[in-house]
């Protein structure tokens, strides 16, 4: 029996959580859920988003899988998806995109998993709002040892990026590669331009590729990437990058293969995992029983396989693939057209995983 922390999230988080705890208990293998609520309401109520409670079940359980949580744009609390991968040092953001025959794309066999660094970078939260005392100091030190001028009216944001940070992540994708037979890993950065921070994961992506002669390395600057997976994805593998890179990368990914309906994604440690879609709550569909499970339902099939339970997982990737290659039980968003009166809701399309898994 697993114990799992379960997080249903907020807008259409709970209906889709729901959809996949139904799914993940028809594979057979045996869960004990501990619910534990966050998000938008919980703030209201708490006056936390991700009150103590909810980090003290991932710690104790070690393993959780969550639904969407809002993230204010601008203004209001910190994204609670930035701040369990801070806490809990999930370091590693695995996020594979692959290729589903049925889902809407004019690309096949698309093959990627994205390694992306969770705790450095601009999403390290060191931050200074523009006027305060921190982003005065900042400016006036970066004049006073640079000789630069930065205007008194920026906000600040700083990007480090460190040989530790660097050098776990990328190890982490080398050891993926490894032992799933992948051939390539490919570091993404902008040393070009920024020499000292993502010259420095450049330096160390090319130094932990040494320990590993059996697989091909290579680097390449974001800009180029980015225009290298629209033109040629087949010629990349796994993808190793900063914290904002892998975050832009992995959407841009997300697109190859359907959209983040379709995207997982697994927030990873020495000690915690966290499984999670890579899309947003949609609160505007809140409450209609109309959003792709898919993302998360993939999440889980990463949590099985991150559990060892292989075979589940297998099994459960095959019902998935055969419901979206027959188009028949799936969201709108899987349909020719989004306003296909014969797509399936959300709870439907569970329901029908459920009975390939079953059945076949």
């Amino acid at each position: 029996m697993y114990r799992i922390t379960l997080i249903p999230g907020d807008g259409t988080g709970p209906e889709i959580t729901e959809a996949v705890r139904r799914v993940l208990e028809a594979t057979g293998v045996p869960f004990d859920w501990d619910v534990q609520h966050a998000g938008e309401d919980v703030y209201r109520e708490e006056g936390s988003p991700l009150p103590d409670r909810v980090l003290e079940s991932i710690r104790k359980n070690k393993v959780a899988i969550k639904g969407p949580i809002t993230t204010p744009v601008g203004k209001g609390f910190r994204s609670v998806n930035v701040t369990l991968r801070q806490v809990l040092d999930l370091f590693s953001c695995v996020r594979p995109c692959k290729s589903y025959k049925g889902a809407k794309t004019i690309y096949d066999n698309i093959d990627l998993v994205i390694f992306r660094e969770n705790t450095e970078d601009l999403y390290a939260g060191i931050e200074y709002q523009k006027g305060s005392e921190g982003a005065k100091a900042i400016i006036d030190l970066v004049e006073k040892i640079s000789e630069r001028t930065i205007r008194q009216d920026s906000g600040i944001s700083i990007k480090p990026i460190s040989v530790f940070g660097t050098e776990r992540i990328v190890r982490e994708a080398f050891e993926y590669a490894r032992k799933n037979k992948r051939k390539k890993v490919t570091s993404v950065h902008k040393a070009n331009i920024m020499k000292y921070s993502d010259g420095l994961f450049l330096e160390v992506s090319r130094e932990v590729a040494k320990e590993y002669p059996d697989i091909e390395f290579e680097d390449r600057i974001i800009d180029n990437m980015c225009m290298q997976l629209v033109q040629k994805p087949a010629l990349y593998d796994v993808l190793v990058m900063a914290n904002l890179y892998g975050d832009i990368v992995s959407d841009l990914c997300a697109g190859l293969v359907g959209g983040l309906g379709m995207a997982p994604g697994a927030n990873i440690g020495k000690e915690y995992a966290v499984f999670e879609a890579t899309h947003g709550s949609a609160p505007k569909y809140k409450g209609l029983n109309k959003v792709n499970p898919l993302a998360m339902l993939l999440s889980g099939v990463m949590m099985l396989r991150y559990l060892g339970e292989t075979a589940a997982a297998e099994k459960l990737d095959d019902a998935i693939a055969s419901v979206v290659r027959e188009g028949k039980d799936v969201t709108y968003d899987l349909k020719p057209t989004p306003d296909d009166p014969s797509a399936a809701t959300t709870s439907g399309m569970a329901d029908a995983i459920i009975a390939k898994m079953t059945t076949e």
